[in-house]
């Protein structure tokens, strides 16, 4: 399974994004869209804007939404 999620440092949201998916214990890799220009292009070519956008096996979901992300993580 391939977990990215896109955040940047002091976003509140972001961090429960990946309290959550530790919490699963699952391993997903961080891209912080402040290091790396690039990854705003990976998020916008999904079609989204603003953080955080997790994406799982290639579908990406914005914000935090508990529920939705445990529907991705077990589809």
């Amino acid at each position: 399974m391939s977990i990215i999620v896109y955040s940047a440092p002091g976003c509140s949201t972001c961090e429960l994004v990946k309290n959550f998916l530790r919490e699963k214990e699952y391993d997903f890799e961080v891209r912080d869209l402040l290091a790396n220009r690039e990854y705003q292009k990976e998020v916008e070519a999904f079609g989204l804007l603003g953080i955080p956008v997790t994406v799982i096996n290639g579908k990406a979901i914005k914000g935090f939404d508990p529920a939705a992300l445990e529907r991705m993580l077990t589809e």
